[in-house]
């Protein structure tokens, strides 16, 4: 399980970032929204790592 981080801006909203994988960080306007968003980014395949294809 990766760890995931939180903090509140000046603002209310909620910001979430899984350290162990760079760029993966978004917002939230509660923690538990920010929450399932990095969850879901996390899980999103990176693009420099899909196989290349030919045409």
């Amino acid at each position: 399980m990766l760890r995931i981080e939180f903090e509140q801006e000046e603002d209310g909203r909620w910001i979430a970032e899984i350290p162990a994988l760079p760029g993966v960080m978004t917002y939230g306007a509660t923690q538990q929204e920010a929450r399932a968003k990095v969850e879901a980014l996390a899980l999103r395949p990176a693009p420099a790592l899909l196989p290349m294809t030919s045409n």
